[in-house]
């Protein structure tokens, strides 16, 4: 055959074990996340391995998920989201919804920085009229300080008088986006698909006060150790001294000059 014995009865000595173990961890405590997520936990914990080894692992273990198939839009309908430059100068907010186990809904407002994508609050209770959204926005305000925008969809909740007047007397910009665009709002969405898959469809909630021990636990864990792509790796609050350059939020405030009152 033409090769040497050597090579022939050859088998390698190479251990895994250690490598197996890390990522068992983090699929154990984080099921739906992929392979480079894994990746950087296992970095930030101190382990040196290269990628191609532990990928070589990942797929060995049979842990490679399916990606998802992405619509694609057409490119006049791709509009680049503009970007925050520091602290508390975007916020993004949106609503989700989920039952009980005793089936009565509940929803759960989330509150982004759009800067480093770290989760202000992600709160939950039965009802969410305008004046519960605004005594939220005071409680993170106290805690982090004023935005000078916040970005939301046309729910009645914040195209609501009282909400309108709040931000006017508060010095704040509200953006809106556009019907059917959801990712003119896109931060807060990409977030909201996490949220849904760690928190909302990996338990089951008795009450509401139960879902906002867990909610958060999971923002604090969230917010110091999820490394995020667009972050250079880094999770919200290590990103939080970084600083980007503005794109496009002028035009954002020509928008929501248009779908304001205000």
């Amino acid at each position: 055959m033409n090769i040497s014995r050597a090579s022939w009865y050859y088998t390698s000595k190479l251990d895994d074990t250690l490598v197996i173990e890390q990522l068992e961890k983090w699929v154990k405590t984080h099921p739906n996340r992929g392979f480079d997520n894994y990746y950087s936990r296992i970095r930030r914990e101190g382990y040196k391995w290269s990628r191609n080894k532990v990928l070589r692992v990942y797929r060995e273990q049979g842990l490679v998920r399916r990606p998802k198939r992405r619509r694609r839009l057409p490119e006049v309908q791709r509009e680049p989201l503009s970007k925050a430059s520091r602290h508390n100068e975007v916020w993004s907010m949106d609503f989700m919804s989920d039952c009980l186990t005793d089936d009565r809904a509940f929803r759960v407002l989330n509150i982004i920085d759009d800067h480093n994508r770290e989760c202000l609050t992600a709160e939950g209770s039965i009802s969410f009229p305008s004046l519960r959204v605004i005594r939220s926005l005071e409680r993170v305000i106290e805690e982090v300080g004023k935005p000078t925008y916040i970005r939301t969809d046309n729910g009645p909740e914040f195209i609501s008088k009282e909400y309108k007047i709040w931000c006017k007397d508060q010095g704040i910009v509200p953006i809106y986006s556009e019907p059917g665009k959801p990712m003119q709002n896109g931060y807060v969405e990409r977030f909201n698909r996490t949220f849904r898959e760690d928190v909302l469809d990996a338990y089951l909630f008795s009450s509401v006060s139960q879902f906002n021990m867990i909610s958060e636990k999971w923002v604090e864990e969230y917010n110091n150790f999820h490394p995020h792509k667009s972050l250079g790796k880094k999770s919200p609050r290590e990103f939080g001294g970084s600083r980007q350059p503005v794109d496009g939020l002028l035009k954002a405030h020509q928008r929501a000059g248009q779908n304001s009152n205000i």
